[in-house]
């Protein structure tokens, strides 16, 4: 009998062949349990599979006949961002549940990324995708769609593709936020945002507009900044604002890291202006400034999603179908009066 010691690679169906002295075909045979095969050939096949401590690999299985493999995919924009990190976690969780697996991959904001990643993942033959899209045409999945893998939308809608979408209210909640600024007082108010070409940075922009224009506070888009991707871009951003004759009174921030970097700018600087943004995030709450966050539950959006995409898997065929989860305004932040005592409290906090 042939030493295994050494052995630097997974055992094969061809090592269990030649072990148990029998074809490939038997080995296949008797580890899919096929019928008709003798009793002698299945002891000695069992006993080298032992020895050798095979395991079938029911991916590659389920490729060669075109069978489903037990896994969804989950398509997000950049896994470092606390986002989609509570995303994926939530969608592991609800795939979990189900005894299957959760592939995840980053598109990066590339729409030719994202759709060779979609691709690769439909090769895989997954059994349904969660796609927070980069690309606005999604009509190369039609076919796979047709061919009976789901698919569901989060955070932004499908384009080209009927399918069911999961998205927030970001209109409606960048609408009730510009309004709180704007009874406040509020007529000059500088908006930040990442690239108009997104479409929660569209939406957002556009609640914004609903609020002002009810209110006869002109949109003035020299008070806009797009282009804003990072917190160190915000900050800047501000202070050009903020040095101007007749600067903003308030800031609105599309997404949360571009409010770090106004938070900070501000502070810096000691201003009192008002401060609103989308998104609420870790520590909002002991940042040393006041500012009111547009909120929404993010676990809630993937499991919304993901168990739309399960009672697909399971033989729902229902029209597609969209859902929108609701915002809400929350107050975060240490007023300047307080800075101080609450960060050292928290600072000796067990």
């Amino acid at each position: 009998m042939a030493s295994d010691v050494g052995r630097t690679r997974r055992p094969t169906m061809a090592d269990v062949a030649t072990r148990a002295g029998v074809s490939l075909k038997t080995v296949s045979r008797v580890v899919n349990n096929a019928p008709h095969v003798q009793p002698e050939l299945i002891e000695r096949v069992l006993a080298a599979v032992t020895e050798l401590g095979f395991r079938r690999n029911p991916l590659a299985s389920s490729l060669r006949s075109g069978q489903a493999t037990a896994t969804i995919g989950l398509l997000i924009e950049e896994i470092a961002n606390p986002f989609y990190a509570t995303i994926a976690g939530a969608a592991a969780e609800i795939a979990r549940q189900h005894d299957m697996m959760l592939i995840i991959a980053s598109s990066e904001e590339d729409p030719a990324r994202e759709r060779q990643l979609l691709r690769d993942m439909c090769a895989r033959r997954v059994d349904g995708l969660l796609v927070v899209p980069a690309g606005d045409d999604h009509s190369f999945l039609r076919a796979e769609v047709e061919l009976g893998i789901p698919v569901v939308f989060l955070d932004r809608p499908a384009g080209g593709l009927l399918a069911d979408t999961v998205l927030l209210d970001n209109r409606g909640g960048a609408r009730a936020g510009v309004r709180r600024l704007v009874e406040a007082g509020h007529r000059r108010i500088g908006i930040l945002l990442d690239s108009i070409g997104v479409y929660t940075m569209r939406e957002r922009l556009d609640g914004a507009q609903d609020a002002l224009a009810p209110a006869g506070v002109p949109y003035d888009t020299g008070l806009v900044r797009e282009g804003v991707r990072d917190p160190a871009a915000a900050a800047r951003a501000v202070a050009e604002m903020l040095d101007r004759p007749n600067p903003p009174t308030a800031f609105f921030s599309l997404n949360n890291r571009i409010t770090l970097g106004v938070i900070e700018e501000l502070h810096r600087r000691g201003s009192d202006a008002a401060l609103l943004g989308f998104d609420d995030f870790d520590m909002a709450r002991l940042v040393p400034y006041p500012l009111t966050v547009i909120a929404y539950d993010t676990h809630e959006l993937a499991r919304t999603a993901t168990d739309l995409l399960f009672r697909r898997i399971g033989g729902d065929r229902s029209w597609p179908r969209t859902v929108v989860l609701p915002t809400e305004l929350v107050e975060r932040g240490i007023p300047p009066r307080h800075a101080g005592r609450e960060a050292g409290a928290a600072a000796h906090a067990p």
